[in-house]
């Protein structure tokens, strides 16, 4: 691990000192390395850190954590040491969920965050029922070609698909299970929404429900693409948030 390395945190291409820092949070059965292709986009101008959840990769051998307020206790906490820099955050589907909980914790002890970004994930007063359920892994395949977005060795390996059942069921059940605490006030931090225009996952107006979360300003981009369009070839989202971010240190 680098030098810069937590048990929650990787930081695969050290940025430029001085610079701002995007912490990333991947989706539901994510890891840090999925983050990999933004840290090689962005490193010349940012520092990039990927949040590694446990149960998954490198923390294969620890249990999962249940819900995404235990997961965004944990990650405030490390992160709580380390906003030296100008921080901003990003989420992709559930991550955006820990992301957004994790804002609201770091705000609530005094630290002011450049961005909120948030991607392919529906606001938090915006619930949907889920209807999957994950018995086997024939119910992961199916669930992995609806979002799109996987490595088709994955979804011809069923050892693999095996493998990530324990954390997608974990991983579902806390997005189920999450709810937005009654007395939660919109955060301070500017929230900009991202999606992709046939996301399965998320509507257009289920992105722009977002703006309520936030007294500060919002946006909402949408991309061609599904659930995850941002591993599209034609997607550019490292040059909006580079944009966004050298912004934000201006301000």
């Amino acid at each position: 691990m680098n030098r810069d390395d937590s048990r929650w945190l990787r930081n695969y291409r050290p940025g430029p000192p001085r610079t701002a820092q995007l912490v990333c949070f991947p989706h539901a059965s994510g890891s840090a390395s999925f983050f990999l292709p933004m840290s090689r986009a962005l490193s010349d101008d940012l520092q990039v850190l990927a949040v590694q959840y446990p149960g998954r990769a490198d923390r294969r051998g620890e249990p999962t954590v249940p819900t995404i307020g235990a997961l965004a206790d944990a990650v405030a906490e490390e992160l709580a040491g380390r906003l030296a820099r100008p921080t901003a955050l990003f989420g992709h589907s559930m991550g955006g969920l820990v992301a957004f909980e994790v804002a609201r914790r770091l705000e609530a002890q005094g630290h002011r965050l450049l961005r909120l970004f948030v991607s392919g994930c529906r606001a938090p007063s915006r619930r949907r029922p889920r209807a999957v359920e994950l018995r086997d892994e024939a119910d992961v395949l199916a669930e992995l070609e609806r979002l799109g977005g996987t490595d088709p060795r994955l979804l011809d390996d069923r050892q693999a698909l095996r493998a990530v059942l324990p954390t997608m069921r974990n991983d579902y059940r806390a997005i189920d299970a999450y709810r937005l605490a009654p007395d939660a006030v919109p955060l301070r931090t500017p929230i900009h929404a991202h999606v992709g225009d046939s996301d399965p996952e998320v509507l257009p107006e289920e992105a722009e429900a977002w703006r309520g979360h936030t007294t500060g300003p919002f946006d909402l981009r949408t991309y061609p693409g599904g659930h995850f369009y941002l591993s599209s070839p034609g997607c550019d989202l490292a040059s909006v948030l580079r944009a966004e971010l050298s912004t934000g240190q201006r301000a």
